[in-house]
């Protein structure tokens, strides 16, 4: 490992499938180890998203096309898709050029190309496929086996907290 990646804030980016608790388990992080985040898709309305689809949706600020992310799903993932056609790691550069960590990518060309460029130090994946529904796969392709580490998000918020906290115990060598 080189000094200057040894010296800096370990990279990671944390996926799964929605609502399974990832950016819950990135608030932890950066509660707790100071570790700064952004979700793929804040991240995606504000580079590029907004201003791509202000018109069509008549939204008015970045916020206001971010919160109707849902209702959009696939069109935001194939946006992205195409935002990244000439370097699948474009918005993943852009969010750790602002964050340590990116919380939500959905495609696995993205995971490849990331790992190639070694943009991540870990890939985490939380898992709460036990009690919520898996999405289908018109925005998203990936499965547990692009992570390194997967974390269990289906019992209680306490039980999924103290795992976030070894996890990063181990991570940031608290």
């Amino acid at each position: 490992m080189n000094e200057e990646r040894k010296n800096r804030t370990p990279k990671l980016l944390v996926i799964g499938h929605m609502r399974m608790g990832k950016d819950t388990f990135a608030e932890i992080l950066s509660q707790e180890f100071g570790m700064t985040f952004e979700s793929s898709s804040q991240a995606a309305s504000d580079i590029f998203l907004y201003d791509l689809l202000k018109d069509k949706y008549d939204y008015k600020t970045p916020e206001e096309c971010f919160e109707d992310r849902m209702n959009h799903r696939p069109e935001w993932y194939e946006a992205i898709c195409d935002y990244n056609k000439d370097d699948k790691a474009r918005l993943a550069k852009g969010i750790l050029e602002r964050t340590d960590c990116y919380v939500g990518m959905r495609d696995r060309d993205e995971i490849e190309e990331c790992l190639k460029q070694d943009l991540f130090d870990i890939i985490i994946w939380v898992d709460a496929s036990k009690r919520l529904p898996m999405e289908d796969a018109s925005s998203f392709n990936i499965d547990k086996s692009c992570a390194d580490i997967i974390v269990e998000n289906n019992g209680t918020l306490k039980s999924f907290y103290d795992k976030t906290i070894r996890v990063g115990n181990l991570i940031f060598k608290k």
